[in-house]
């Protein structure tokens, strides 16, 4: 099954709010299940995948800064 989440073009920073209230959703996930994790290994692996989010954040801020152009979004979920 596949779900079409994203497809247009948008505004930068249409676009950065977006995606940016996206990866907020993700992040918040995994706070919250960190509150309930039963393992360390569990927590560090949760606190990478918030890292790695956010550094993500941060590097389509940069890209998406300047960017007069409208960008082209494409988001699918794939669910097996």
């Amino acid at each position: 099954m596949n779900i079409q989440l994203i497809e247009g073009e948008f505004k930068s920073s249409d676009g950065l709010e977006l995606i940016t209230q996206l990866i907020h959703v993700k992040i918040k996930f995994h706070e919250n299940k960190i509150g309930k994790s039963a393992t360390e290994e569990d927590t560090k692996a949760r606190e990478a995948k918030i890292k790695e989010l956010q550094n993500n954040l941060y590097e389509l801020r940069v890209a998406l800064k300047d960017k007069s152009q409208p960008t082209t979004i494409n988001a699918v979920i794939k669910i097996n």
